[in-house]
């Protein structure tokens, strides 16, 4: 295969002169052909006249009905107080509304409380519930109202005696307080109006419809007309447009015919020339990446039935000297015990090799879906609970009450699962523990770390346990034992995810595999998968990621 670094006028078959590479395509919300950036650029410009128009307008007539309101408000407050006046000063037309102590007549008080007035006031004069103070006006230059202990009344509109005209419907809102001072009498009316029916929401919503209207019937033939021009500017690329899409189809002999070339401008000659001259270049290296990939299929089917063979060899000896073919029968169950670890660690190893081949030739497709992690977490750890009983190692699992949902494979991520606590139980010695720990980040994906308290691994392996094939130090039976797969398809399965993982361990007291998961797994993960965390030997971390089994 050709170096992907290697410049295109380097590699051999390469037509025509070496071109600058383009730039990546940007994803994004804008259209992907040229057609369509035209016509929703037409179509933009447009748009944001029309909101610009419509934002002015609606603004300048919003103050506009604003103050027009305002004023009605005014009108409606004059009038109530007005008909307050004529109700005080008839009811009491010798003494003083309000009295020096500053408390109002009795007589008034029961007047303006009685409920025809009330009704009065708020149903019909102010179409609104009114707050009414009378009080004083001090003395100076600039007076102040001061509201007597009894002259706060209160009318309340009633929506069902008083239904809205045409138009009006009820805002909920307060108009600035209306004062007006009675100088014979000595004493002054503060009418607040509040709730009220007005024109004004009607208005505003009638103008807004019509201009929505307005701009959708000029979008929509901006969009017509831009669409037409457009069509017209790129009429000249469909053809080259209709061999990229046979080529990416997987048509990869088609090409751009002659005749298109030559009827075509100078500057589309040269781009269908060139694309001609990619097509080929791009076949000839397909058909070299086949060649590649089918003789590393091979080579993988022919590792896996080689290691099959003696498995099904040992399989058959084993089961002659069950029935009697060794005499000895110490000598026969040592060697049946051997056999049987031996058809063991092939199989293993036999079935981690076709793991790998699948998803290094992409074969392999994620089942992604939102789910509760928790559920694939503790399936894998259940699975591990008998091996971890019977090598007398404490298995715990840690999961949060809340649900942690991620777009992810139920079925590979409790596969990474399993091979992570499998190795923790491995290679921690009767007595010791291992602990998973599942939990849910902030920005939406999640953590699984999975520790132990086991043998560790020297800082000098750390960098190299995710290689394939690599089981660590022979110092260990346990790590000598393994195929040395097991944490490459962990590393595989979660680069699939788009997530990483991480490792970091203390020689001869614990280890820790940590497994971080976007909420989207086609987001790139921000650093390279498979990152090992090296811990000083004075570090108080009890961590320890295990060679793969």
């Amino acid at each position: 295969m050709h170096d992907p670094g290697a410049r295109r006028d380097e590699l051999p078959g390469w037509v025509g002169s070496p071109q600058r590479d383009p730039s990546p395509h940007r994803v994004g919300i804008t259209p992907r052909t040229f057609q369509g950036r035209l016509t929703l650029g037409f179509v933009a410009v447009v748009a944001i006249t029309l909101g610009l128009v419509g934002a002015i307008v609606l603004n300048r007539l919003g103050a506009y009905f604003d103050q027009q309101q305002q004023d009605v408000l005014n009108s409606r407050a004059a009038a109530v107080a007005e008909y307050v006046r004529v109700i005080t000063e008839g009811v009491s037309p010798l003494k003083d509304i309000v009295t020096e102590k500053g408390a109002v007549a009795q007589l008034v008080v029961s007047e303006l409380q009685r409920g025809r007035n009330q009704r009065l006031l708020a149903n019909t004069l102010a179409q609104a519930d009114v707050t009414i103070r009378l009080g004083r006006l001090t003395d100076g230059a600039d007076p102040r109202f001061i509201p007597a202990t009894n002259g706060i009344f209160t009318a309340v509109l009633d929506e069902e005696v008083v239904e809205p005209t045409y138009g009006q419907t009820r805002e909920r809102l307060t108009s600035e307080p209306y004062l007006v001072a009675v100088p014979p009498r000595d004493y002054a009316i503060e009418v607040v109006l509040s709730n009220p029916y007005t024109y004004r929401a009607v208005a505003i919503g009638n103008v807004t419809g019509l201009l929505a209207i307005i701009g959708l019937v000029a979008l929509a033939v901006a969009i017509v007309i831009a669409a037409t021009l457009a069509r017209r500017f790129t009429t000249p690329l469909r053809r080259l447009t209709e061999a990229s899409r046979d080529l990416a189809e997987g048509d990869l002999a088609r090409r751009v015919p002659d005749e298109a070339l030559q009827a075509g401008a100078i500057e589309l000659s040269e781009l269908g020339l060139q694309f001609n001259a990619m097509a080929a270049r791009l076949q000839e290296s397909v058909e070299i990446i086949r060649r590649d990939r089918d003789r590393s299929r091979e080579f993988l089917a022919d590792v896996s039935h080689e290691l099959r063979t003696p498995i099904a060899a040992l399989r058959t000896f084993n089961e002659l000297l069950v029935e009697g073919a060794a005499d000895d029968p110490g000598t026969r169950l040592e060697f049946l015990e051997a056999s049987r670890a031996q058809l063991e660690r092939l199989d293993w190893l036999a079935q981690n090799l076709l793991e790998l081949s699948k998803l290094d030739s992409g074969l392999v497709l994620l089942d992604l879906r939102r789910d509760d992690l928790r559920s694939s977490v503790e399936q894998a750890v259940d699975g591990s609970m008998t091996t971890a009983r019977r090598r007398g190692v404490d298995l715990t699992l840690e999961l949060p009450d809340s649900p942690i949902v991620i777009r992810h494979d139920p079925v590979r991520i409790s596969q990474v699962v399993s091979n992570l606590v499998g190795n923790a139980v491995k290679f921690t010695s009767r007595g010791g523990s291992v602990r998973v720990v599942a939990r849910g980040d902030a920005g939406g994906g999640a953590t699984i770390e999975v520790s132990d308290t086991g043998i560790g691994i020297d800082p000098g392996e750390l960098p190299r346990i995710f290689d394939r094939f690599f089981r660590g130090s022979r110092a260990s039976e346990a790590r000598g034992s393994g195929s040395g797969l097991g944490l490459a398809i962990v590393r595989s399965i979660v680069e699939m995810h788009g997530g990483t993982v991480e490792v970091e361990s203390r020689l001869g007291q614990g280890s820790t595999f940590r497994v971080t998961l976007p909420a989207q797994p086609n987001v790139p993960p921000e650093a390279p998968s498979g990152r090992v965390v090296e811990t000083s030997s004075s570090s108080p971390k009890n961590l320890n990621p295990q060679p793969a089994p």
